[in-house]
């Protein structure tokens, strides 16, 4: 019988309908567990670790990410799987960031929540939480399935730092696009192998430091200098994701680039991504992106906002030196990022 400890920080899933405030409010995970009689049918041996109280996931922060790799990191041993119950609005950074803090995962973490809270009839919460259970205890031939940080949502389990929320409304409330799903959920569970990272050969080590003197810059047509420079002179910046247009694309102005020239100047990252959902920045394959390249603008490829941000955060948390950061920042470490040109069918 599988082990597997429930993490339950909050969100949608765990939420009532009050009729003095007329407003959704948190419940404890007693109540969840008494609308979901059917995990006691599944076979698994499951225990719960609750935030008391529960954590609107709005209200997400790095100092949370570094308690649930504690959690993870003080029961690994005891649990053949993990199961986090989430928020859904930023559970695609809360993926991303623990799928950098514990490298050499070789157990399944499967986050999960649902868009309409468990308390509701037509709630997608119990079928979430069913296969995200399913999925973490599952072995074949005694080896895990899914060692990584996912996200399983409406039938599709996705590489945690690929997904992104794209839908507010849609049971169908993520997506990954420039990744594979990793599993589908139909009458049985359907795993592309091919598509999951190799189980690693060394014991699992959780980064706990996480830098957050990071921003973000977002390229519309109009920005102003002064915008720009007042994004760009945060006290204490380190890190700068910009998301540019189309293949890494931004306005070619002057005082554009010698604003960012100055930040990077002063040893501040800028890494550069595209807003698009899907595709990937090529610097330089434009006239308008070779400024950057020429200035030290690092590529991120295809990265979701979500794990552009997550990285920044961690890789300015190792204390590297310049070029080992730059380095790490365009090496895919967790499977977050694609080489150019590659293709996944």
């Amino acid at each position: 019988m599988s082990k597997i400890l429930i993490i339950y920080t909050g969100g949608t899933v765990g939420m009532i309908y009050d009729e003095k405030t007329k407003a959704l409010r948190p419940i404890g995970f007693n109540e969840i567990r008494n609308n979901l009689p059917e995990l006691y049918r599944m076979g698994i041996d499951f225990y719960v670790y609750a935030f008391n109280p529960p954590i609107d996931s709005s209200d997400m922060q790095p100092e949370i990410w570094v308690e649930l790799a504690s959690i993870i990191e003080d029961r690994y041993d005891r649990y053949d799987g993990f199961v986090i119950l989430h928020g859904s609005d930023t559970m695609s950074f809360t993926a991303s960031a623990l799928s950098f803090m514990l490298e050499n995962l070789s157990k399944p973490v499967i986050l999960t929540g649902s868009q309409l809270p468990i308390g509701k009839i037509r709630t997608d919460a119990k079928e979430n939480i069913i296969t995200a259970m399913e999925i973490a205890s599952t072995r074949h031939n005694g080896q895990v399935v899914v060692p990584e940080v996912c996200i399983y949502f409406d039938f599709a389990l996705f590489r945690g730092n690929r997904s992104k929320k794209y839908n507010a409304e849609k049971f169908e409330a993520f997506y990954s696009m420039n990744y594979p799903p990793l599993a589908e959920a139909g009458i049985d569970i359907k795993y592309k192998t091919q598509f999951v990272l190799p189980a690693p050969d060394k014991p699992l080590k959780v980064h706990k430091q996480l830098d957050d003197n990071v921003t973000v810059l977002k390229m519309f047509p109009g920005i102003t200098r002064k915008a720009v420079e007042a994004i760009l002179s945060v006290p204490g910046l380190r890190g700068v994701v910009l998301e540019a247009f189309g293949s890494g694309n931004t306005n070619t102005q002057p005082w554009f680039i010698e604003s960012l020239k100055k930040v990077i100047d002063k040893g501040v990252l800028v890494v550069d991504i595209t807003q698009c959902d899907g595709g990937s920045v090529e610097l330089g394959k434009y006239e308008t992106s070779q400024p950057l390249q020429q200035i030290g603008v690092i590529s991120g490829h295809d990265m979701t906002f979500e794990a552009a941000v997550t990285k920044l955060m961690f890789v300015l948390g190792q204390g590297l030196d310049a070029e080992a950061t730059r380095s790490m920042i365009e090496t895919s470490l967790r499977g977050e990022l694609t080489p150019i040109n590659h293709d996944w069918e």
